[in-house]
């Protein structure tokens, strides 16, 4: 036997009897062994034994070996405890820990609590039988009111889980390890980006999360972090229209006058910016009059880009995905995806403007528009949230005017130049 045994070389069972007939050499035999087979073979040792350990390991090693036992069986096998203040000690570090790392693994929401967290599972040798397994379920049923889910594990390391209804349908005396399905994992201290992805892709299933050693500290449901994601950015459809969220259908009149007629104003002085641009240009707009019908859709179509990106960057900001500090990607991706759609809306510009009589230098200038009215859409609409969230400020409500005002006035400024270089 080597110093530290890898599980795969374990048969638990012999392995167990081995130490139950050899009490000279026990400690040193637990001791050969990797942590989580210590776990699966504690786990199947006589009461007598198993506190024997228990009092012979260090405290640490006794935390870690427990650590790897479901809650519930941590409680039962420390009620045997006789040494009540180690017992008291053992209890106490747990829990700390495990509040610890949970409560470091919920960082990547800012309104996530410790209720998404579930301890409301029971962790399983894959020897175990169904028969077995249903005297499990029951028993914790009647000491919880719930039944939990079967997490299964192969000489102590987490392999998958059972569905209850295999429970049902199977023979009492079949293994689990016939039955195991693969389960999600996500390490406590995953990053915020990795773990938010891993939820929003996997709907209606079971993340374990787990610790450093592999072993569980939890089980989380993806439909509640789906919901949890979901609250906000239903509010803020009310900060995206500039509207007071708390404002409803029935409300009076003067209420709703009250609640809308700030940002009215200032919606008007931006306007006031992009009149001044075209103002600037007006000899270009009465030599070339045609680029009139260019103008309202170098304004729209910014505007709309601009609003996509909006709407996806509050959503990654709301869920804490991105800040402004690591937001250089994000924003090189929505600048190159504005210019390839400019680039698609460009082309089918053209050709539907000859077909209106335009000539095809004013086609194509107005398409260039486009194309750069978008890629201003996308850096704006990325980079003008961040920064408002970087500075303490609202970015769903505040963001919006900003915006069109920068795409606007861009958007007709390249229009307008572009037609007085090129074509004057």
């Amino acid at each position: 036997m080597t110093e530290e045994t890898s599980q795969t070389e374990v048969d638990v069972l012999a392995f167990a009897r081995r130490m139950t007939y050899r009490p000279e050499k026990r400690l040193e035999l637990f001791n050969s062994l990797s942590l989580p087979a210590k776990s699966a073979v504690f786990n199947i040792l006589s009461p007598v034994i198993r506190q024997e350990i228990l009092d012979a390991v260090s405290f640490n090693d006794a935390v870690d070996l427990l650590d790897h036992l479901d809650p519930r069986r941590v409680h039962h096998i420390l009620s045997k405890m006789k040494d009540k203040k180690r017992r008291d000690r053992l209890l106490g570090r747990i829990k700390a820990d495990q509040y610890e790392k949970i409560d470091y693994f919920l960082r990547f929401h800012p309104q996530a609590t410790v209720s998404l967290i579930h301890l409301n599972y029971v962790y399983l040798p894959d020897t175990t039988t169904i028969g077995d397994t249903a005297v499990v379920i029951e028993d914790h049923l009647r000491n919880t009111g719930k039944i939990p889910v079967i997490l299964i594990n192969h000489d102590g390391e987490l392999i998958g889980e059972v569905p209850l209804n295999t429970l049902v349908r199977e023979r009492n005396t079949a293994k689990l390890k016939n039955y195991v399905r693969p389960v999600k994992l996500v390490p406590y201290n995953a990053e915020r980006q990795d773990v938010l992805s891993l939820f929003m892709a996997s709907p209606h299933a079971k993340v374990v999360v787990t610790d450093n050693d592999g072993s569980v500290l939890g089980v989380v449901y993806s439909d509640d972090v789906i919901d949890l994601l979901d609250l906000q950015p239903a509010v803020s459809l009310f900060s995206f229209a500039n509207v007071e969220s708390s404002e409803r259908p029935f409300d009076d009149m003067w209420s709703k006058v009250k609640s809308r007629y700030r940002w009215l104003v200032i919606n008007l002085a931006t306007c006031f910016l992009a009149a001044g641009v075209v103002k600037v240009f007006d000899g270009t707009v009465d030599a070339l009059v045609i680029l009139a019908v260019f103008m309202p859709i170098v304004a729209g179509m910014g505007g709309n880009a601009a609003t996509q990106t909006l709407a996806v960057m509050v959503r990654g900001i709301t869920v804490g995905e991105i800040t402004l500090k690591n937001s250089k990607k994000a924003v090189i991706n929505e600048v190159l995806a504005g210019g390839i759609n400019g680039l698609i809306t460009g082309v089918i510009l053209i050709p539907v403007a000859l077909l209106l009589g335009v000539d095809f230098s004013v086609a194509l200038i107005g398409a260039a528009a486009v194309v750069f009215g978008l890629v201003i859409a996308g850096f704006f609409g990325a980079v003008i949230p961040l920064v408002l969230k970087h500075l303490g400020k609202d970015p769903a409500t505040s963001a919006g005017i900003l915006i069109s005002t920068a795409t606007d006035v861009l958007g007709f400024l390249f229009l307008l130049g572009a037609a007085t270089f090129f074509l004057l």
